[in-house]
Parts: C-alpha cells; sequence; structure tokens
C-alpha cells in the first residue's frame, strides 16, 4: 500500500477553502470509491442513497473527489480516473469486503460489519483508538480482534470468545486471518452505520501505520 493512500483519503475530505466544513467524512470518500470502482459509471442520485447522504452533502463529496483527480464525470454519470483505480487498487490488498456477522457478546449493536486488516497488528494497542473511530461516525463502537499464535483474541482479553465459541469458527472462516492480520467489527442499530463504524476504524488503524512508518 502507498503510505500516502490513506492520506488523500483524509485530505479529500477536508474542507475546500473557501468554503464550509463538509458534510461527510473519510468513511465517505473510501466508500464512494469503493462503489464508483465496482459500479461505476454511477449517477449521483443513486450514490446519494447508497451513501446514506443529502443531495448537498453529495454534490460537495463529488466536488472533493473530482478536484482530487480519484474521479470523472461523464454524460452516463461518475466513474474512477486511473489515479482512483491506482489508490484504491493500492489499498485493495490490505482490506477485505466488508461482511455482515451475527450480534454476539463480541458486539454492542444489532448489526455488525467486520473487515480484516491485512498486517495491521502493530498497530493496534488496545481497541480504544478504533473504538472512538467507530464512535465518532455513528456507530455505536468498534470490536478489535488481534490474530497471532495461530489465535484470534481481543488485545488483553484471555477468552473473548468463551460465550461465543461459534462466532469465532465463522470470522475465521470467512475472513481467513493469518498471522498478525487483524479484524475490526463495526457495531450499530443499522447496517450503514455498522459498516461506516467498521470503514472508520479500519482508516484510523492505517493511518496509524503511515505515522509509524513516518516516524
Amino acid at each position: 500500500m502507498k503510505l500516502n493512500s490513506i492520506m488523500v483519503i483524509e485530505g479529500v475530505a477536508r474542507k475546500l477553502a473557501p468554503g464550509r466544513e463538509p458534510l461527510f467524512m473519510g468513511v465517505h470518500v473510501f466508500k464512494a470509491l469503493e462503489i464508483v470502482e465496482a459500479e461505476g459509471p454511477i449517477g449521483r442520485v443513486k450514490l446519494s442513497k447508497t451513501l446514506g447522504l443529502g443531495g448537498g452533502a453529495i454534490r460537495t463529496l463529488v466536488k472533493h473527489l473530482e478536484t482530487g483527480g480519484l474521479i470523472k464525470i461523464s454524460r452516463v454519470g461518475i466513474v474512477p480516473s486511473d489515479y482512483g483505480k491506482k489508490l484504491f487498487s493500492d489499498l485493495k490488498p490490505k482490506i477485505s469486503k466488508e461482511i455482515e456477522v451475527p450480534k454476539s457478546s463480541l458486539t454492542v449493536g444489532s448489526y455488525n460489519s467486520a473487515i480484516l486488516v491485512k498486517d495491521g497488528a502493530i498497530f493496534v494497542k488496545h481497541g480504544l483508538e478504533q473504538r472512538d473511530a467507530a464512535i465518532k461516525v455513528g456507530a455505536l463502537g468498534a470490536t478489535t480482534l488481534v490474530f497471532s499464535r495461530g489465535k484470534l483474541h481481543m488485545p488483553e482479553v484471555e477468552d473473548a470468545f468463551n460465550r461465543n465459541p461459534s462466532i469465532l469458527v465463522e470470522l475465521v472462516s470467512w475472513l481467513q486471518p493469518q498471522e498478525n492480520d487483524v479484524i475490526i467489527i463495526g457495531s450499530a442499530n443499522d447496517k450503514l452505520a455498522a459498516e461506516y463504524g467498521a470503514i472508520a476504524a479500519v482508516l484510523e488503524t492505517l493511518k496509524t501505520g503511515v505515522k509509524m512508518k513516518g516516524a
């Protein structure tokens, strides 16, 4: 992964001067790139509904993405630019697709979305940064799990799966973590908020990695 990929996403989410603060965050930028890359060309209306953003916010987001060189706009809709494709392809090997997981003692919401981060264990301390990042985007929280020594565990918790062994089997089977990978589960009371919680926690993890490597 290019070290500047996460910083580009963060930069696109900042305001364009002069003007008001944008009504979206890095999670929306990431999700928009994912959608445009998978479904483009796509119209603003469909993108707005998929992202859960209003008309004003989606217009500003599209403007930011276009100004950042990540998308192109044509008569048939929005498509990724070559730069946008390259940026997203840099991220893909590090981040899995989101998967839904059932409610369990590990989670705090009715809806739960899990994402695997390759080689992310070194960037995780206690999981609090990931939880706080998820809460900032409207989720109820995030659960961070590290795969080390052939086992999936929660930092500083001896047996997090004691009450729900089936969720351990499902996470390992679906996401197939390897040594030093991280699985982050975003939790909320609606599906989109859970996804955004997981994405925000993942971006926070990767941002920590960028800072550590740049130190």
